[in-house]
Formats: C-alpha cells, sequence, structure tokens
C-alpha cells in the first residue's frame, strides 16, 4: 500500500496547478495525483474556450473576482516563463439593443470595482475593433486574452513529473476512509494512504465528496455547451473575442466568439442539460447521471424557473438555423454555410437545492479532506491562484 503526504484527485487545470503549488512550498513532501482518464485534462480543461478571463462580471469581493484577477497575471507569468502559447487578444462586450444598455452599465461598473482595466465605447470605436459586429454600444477589455490550457497542463505534469510527484492515469477512485491521522484512498488499481487529500474531480466533485464523509446539499448537474468553428473564409468576421451582454433572465453566457490560440474562431455555447455527466452528445446517456439531475429539487426548480429559455436552449441545440440566428445578433453576416460542428463540452455545475447555480467557489472541508466541489469559470484562468488558496488551507 503506497503512502504520501498528499494525494490530490482529478487530473485537471485546478488538481494539477493544487499538486504544483505544494509541491513548490514543500519540494520534500510525497505527492500523488489520481486521475481516471489515460489523459490529462479530458474533460472540462481540455474543452473550454481557451479564454484568461479578466474578471469583469463577477461579484466584486468574491472568490471568483479575487482569484481571476491574481490568477489571471500568474498564469499569463507562468506561460511566458515556460513556453506555453498565450496571446493577449483583447474582447468586446457588446449591446445590441437599448433595453442591453443597463445591463451593460452594471458591468462596466463591476469591472471597475474589480480593477479591470476597460472602457465603454460607443459604435464608431467598436467599428475599429470589430467591424462585423452589430452593436450599438460596448464595453472593450484589452486585457481579455487566450491560452493553451492543455498545453498549461503538460507543462505542469512535467514539472510535477521532474520535481518527484507521482502522476497515476487510469486510476478512478473507488472508496475514501478517513482514520484519524490518514486516509485510505481505494482505487481502481490499488489502495492508496495520504495524510491530506484534495478532491479536484470536477464533474464528479459531489461523489467523491460524500465518499469521504462530506455533507452537502449542493449537487453537479452537468450542463453541455456545443460548440462550431468558422470556415476559413469567414474567420474575419472576428478579429477577437466578441461576447454577449448577458441575459439578466438566464443564468448562462450566451454564445459569443472567441478566436482560439491554434487558429481558427470558435462560436458558442449553448447550454443544455447533459444526459450524462460525459454526455457530449445527445447520444450519451447515462441512467444514473440522468435520474439523479431530473429528480433533485434543485434542477426541477432551476428548470421550471428558466423553461421557456432552456427549451430555445434545446431548440438550437436541434437546429443549425436557430443556432446561427443567435449568432446573427453579433455578427449578423454569419450563414449556416459558415459554421462547421465542432467539440462539445460538459460544464459541472453545482446547485443549490432552491434551484440557485452556485455561483462562486465551493470549497468544504471534512476532516482531513479537502473538496472543491464547485469551481466555475474563470477557474482554468484562476487555477494557480486557486492552487495556492488550497495549500493554504491545508496549511502547506
Amino acid at each position: 500500500m503506497a503512502k504520501f503526504d498528499i494525494a490530490v484527485m482529478g487530473g485537471g487545470i485546478v488538481g494539477l496547478a493544487t499538486a504544483w503549488q505544494i509541491a513548490n512550498r514543500n519540494p520534500l513532501l510525497k505527492i500523488v495525483l489520481l486521475e481516471k482518464e489515460a489523459t490529462l485534462a479530458a474533460h472540462q480543461t481540455g474543452r473550454n474556450s481557451g479564454v484568461i478571463h479578466s474578471g469583469i462580471y463577477y461579484k466584486p469581493g468574491s472568490l471568483r473576482a479575487r482569484n481571476c484577477r491574481e490568477g489571471k497575471l500568474g498564469l499569463e507569468e507562468f506561460c511566458s516563463q515556460h513556453g506555453v502559447d498565450w496571446e493577449r487578444t483583447g474582447k468586446v462586450i457588446v449591446a445590441t439593443r437599448e433595453s442591453q444598455l443597463a445591463a451593460l452599465e452594471n458591468i462596466f461598473k463591476r469591472g471597475q470595482q474589480n480593477g479591470v482595466r476597460c472602457e465603454m465605447v460607443d459604435v464608431d470605436r467598436l467599428k475599429e475593433l470589430e467591424p462585423h459586429t452589430a452593436g450599438i454600444k460596448a464595453i472593450h477589455v484589452p486585457e481579455a486574452g487566450i491560452v493553451d490550457y492543455p498545453g498549461v497542463c503538460q507543462k505542469l505534469s512535467e514539472l510535477l513529473t521532474s520535481g518527484g510527484t507521482d502522476i497515476r492515469l487510469n486510476t478512478r477512485v473507488v472508496a475514501v476512509r478517513q482514520k484519524t491521522d490518514e486516509v485510505h484512498i481505494q482505487t481502481s488499481t490499488e489502495n492508496v494512504v495520504a495524510s491530506q487529500v484534495v478532491n479536484c474531480t470536477g464533474l464528479y466533485s459531489d461523489r467523491v465528496a460524500k465518499l469521504s464523509g462530506q455533507q452537502m446539499q449542493e449537487q453537479i448537474v452537468p450542463f453541455r455547451g456545443e460548440y462550431y468553428v468558422l470556415k476559413p473564409e469567414a474567420e474575419h468576421l472576428c478579429r477577437t473575442l466578441i461576447y454577449p451582454v448577458p441575459d439578466p433572465e438566464f443564468p448562462f453566457l450566451g454564445v459569443h466568439f472567441t478566436r482560439m490560440i491554434a487558429g481558427g474562431v470558435e462560436c458558442g455555447p449553448n447550454a443544455v442539460l447533459a444526459l450524462s455527466r460525459e454526455g457530449y452528445k445527445w447520444s450519451n446517456v447515462n441512467p444514473r447521471d440522468l435520474f439523479e439531475a431530473l429528480t433533485y429539487s434543485g434542477f426541477l426548480r432551476l428548470a421550471l424557473r428558466y423553461w421557456k429559455v432552456g427549451a430555445g436552449e434545446i431548440w438550437r441545440s436541434l437546429s443549425k438555423s436557430a443556432f446561427v440566428s443567435a449568432l446573427q445578433k453579433l455578427v449578423p453576416e454569419i450563414q449556416k454555410q459558415h459554421l462547421i460542428p465542432a467539440a462539445s463540452g460538459v460544464r459541472a455545475q453545482a446547485l443549490a437545492p432552491e434551484g440557485k447555480l452556485v455561483d462562486d467557489f465551493l470549497i468544504l472541508r471534512k476532516d482531513r479532506v479537502l473538496n472543491v466541489c464547485n469551481a466555475p469559470s474563470p477557474a482554468a484562468t484562476a487555477s494557480l491562484t486557486i492552487g495556492k488558496h488550497i495549500a493554504d488551507e491545508l496549511g502547506m
């Protein structure tokens, strides 16, 4: 039975960043990272849009806001130091109708409170930045950017391995048993013992937390985001990042345009209930996952509150024409023939029983196990800072 000082469960960017921050503070610690897949960053980290967020949207003073601002700078420094591709592109948040101007102003005020460098721009300036948008007013955020998140994970893995951290792939956590001075982890391959454990399992974080004895009312509900990419002849329609003003009636951001670090432009996502925690297609159905979501009071209340908007999201998932119509609100020149289907992602969203999205990081301790039970966007941007926070919580 292998024994370690620290065991980190989950090989996405938050788990890797956490292990790296702990190893940096005490290189003599024996650390193991357990990942159920054959590769690192196989789920949320490897399937997101690759944006370095500025922190403009988040409630001032929240963990999301504070970690995003510090994490963004740390991520950019890390990438520059270690040769990971990133670029500061800037982005525009675009109001396309008068009714969105009040919400746009509120976002601008939040950005200023959070220390984000941003400016309100008129139509003429917007057309200079993004000539093909249909906006009447916008916020320009020069410091937003894009990055190769799987590349960040690969570099973190290399640094960890060279420093002595044991990274074990194809190792699924089956059971967690806490004792007075250690934690026994049963995996699909062998048993592991650690003095302290960090749960960064994303889509399965609530289930793993419960294995550790953590009592929690919140539950992870998986939402799939579907994307298209622009054909090369249409890529000129988006220079940087084009975002809508979030709909205050719906708790998701809405479709947008993102220039990608490897080239090309991604469009999306929508937001529909995934029929499995790894439900990247409608055909991916897991009866247990689906039953769990559909019988959870939090999801039922959310669905009841937003059923009209949710129906629209499902229609956009099933109809390419409907998806195009949503994109045309930002860039009217987009046509159906410009779009090619791309890989989808699944967001691990914690819901509270009353039907509200948990909109901040949720980190809970159960004795010797620290459970990261909700790590919404900007978790990837803020991953290095989240790792620091977790290391502090562990007393490292």
